[in-house]
């Protein structure tokens, strides 16, 4: 490691050298011992510029295997031009990109003493489903919401690292890669959806790109993608064709979260409720198995009966297939705390119970509409000594959605995804045999 600059970058060589060390790398003292070199450059004037070239160039005529990251990672395209054989370029703070990027240019083998943390990293879940974040922060500013503030802006991952993460957890035994985000949708936007190298293809930093390629990477194990907290942005529409190929699974969470138009704009969100209507009706007409979950606010400041009303009407036309409700709560920082005319707490409750009330009916009658076909489930639990297992359809995200209760099925494992024949339903649950 050459590290350059001030103490910032020189924590920053800390942080990438510590996560290296994790991964079983080792430190050589001279270029001559060195798999690969790692130079961290300065760019806050151009006399540290200059130092930089220099360092990489000294890298490059004593090793030849180079990796570059900090200040002057912007400036890509001159150390490009000066040093084509550089390895890789990444910026100041993209600690994953430059430990990606090791990997890349020297593997470290399997080795049970050394790689002390499996290659997918520890997980919290079950084995046989993992979650994926592809980016941080959000810029929305929406007035019930203090995400950004915690958070950030947007901060997009490069896709490339995002599909090395999966193809590990993959072959680690993930057979269902659940994508989450702040913003599913506004993938990429802060990186200009730049496209990176993967496999010999050139993959953007675009939902329905990366969604394609997770697809790819989970078909081998006929395994599922999941895509959660989408917004309805028009190019939504493009990720529908792929459900109906069976590369994602037909399955969107959209948090709408109201359907008046004044309380949408109290909210600060999108008032479209009419268009988005018309497009789950498109979405169902390409992908007729598409299920929608989405959540909801009531007794937001200055929801009328009339609101609350359109809301449930709404709901009613829109058919959604799961929906999960919250009663409005200030939470400190929120710009929604200051707005006139809060609900009654009990105003709230009698609100929410409707449409608790609603959602459990329409989503009895679609499940009852399942009972007698056969659905791909996966198994999430099995009790060997009762014969029976807890899994979920493809319309069933673990721990918000519901389940499919079977019977006969001590023979199937965890992990297995196996057809299931359904044989009845209540309002939430399928229940059901091994086809």
């Amino acid at each position: 490691m050459v590290s350059l600059g001030c103490p910032k970058n020189l924590v920053d060589s800390e942080r990438i050298l510590t996560k290296l060390r994790a991964d079983g790398y080792q430190m050589s003292p001279d270029y001559a011992g060195a798999d690969v070199v790692l130079v961290n450059t300065c760019g806050f004037l151009d006399s540290a510029k200059e130092e930089s070239l220099e360092a990489i160039g000294e890298a490059i005529a004593e090793n030849g295997r180079v990796i570059v990251t900090g200040c002057m990672g912007k400036e890509a395209e001159t150390i490009r031009a000066r040093f084509p054989r550089v390895l890789a370029v990444t910026g100041a703070h993209q600690y994953e990109e430059v430990v990606g990027a090791v990997h890349d240019a020297a593997p470290m083998p399997p080795h049970a003493f050394l790689n002390l943390v499996p290659e997918a990293g520890l997980k919290l879940t079950p084995r046989h489903y993992s979650y994926l974040k592809i980016s941080e922060g959000c810029n929305h500013r929406c007035s019930f919401c203090i995400i950004p503030s915690l958070r950030g802006d947007l901060v997009s991952r490069r896709p490339d690292a995002i599909l090395r993460e999966a193809e590990k957890l993959v072959e680690a035994g993930t057979k269902e890669l659940l994508v989450i985000s702040q913003d599913t949708s506004a993938y990429g936007v802060d990186i200009k959806h730049f496209p990176r190298p993967w496999h010999g293809e050139d993959v953007r930093a675009h939902m329905t790109d990366l969604s394609r390629e997770l697809g790819k990477i989970a078909a081998p194990v006929n395994g599922w993608v999941r895509l959660h907290y989408v917004y309805p942005y028009p190019h939504v529409d493009q990720v529908i064709p792929l459900m109906a190929e069976g590369l994602v699974l037909p399955y969107l969470d959209i948090p709408f979260q109201h359907a008046s138009r004044s309380v949408l704009k109290a909210m600060r969100r999108p008032a479209n409720e009419a268009k988005v209507l018309e497009r789950i009706k498109g979405w169902r007409a390409i992908c007729p198995d598409i299920a929608v979950r989405s959540t909801f606010v009531v007794g937001f400041p200055g929801e009328t009966e009339d609101d609350f009303r359109y809301l449930m009407d709404w709901l009613e036309e829109a058919q959604l297939d799961r929906v999960g409700a919250f009663r409005f709560e200030p939470v400190e920082g929120a710009a929604a705390n200051a707005l006139p005319d809060p609900v009654p707490e009990e105003i709230k409750e009698e609100r929410y119970a409707r449409l608790m009330e609603l959602t459990a009916r329409i989503s009895a009658a679609k499940l009852a509409a399942k009972i007698g076909r056969t659905l791909d489930v996966i198994i999430d639990a099995v009790d060997a000594e009762s014969g029976g297992a807890t899994g979920r359809s493809q319309a069933d995200a673990p721990e918000i959605d519901g389940e499919v209760q079977l019977r006969d099925a001590g023979h199937l494992s965890v992990g297995d995804i196996v057809p299931v024949t359904i044989e009845d339903a209540d309002a939430h649950d399928l229940f059901g045999v091994p086809a």
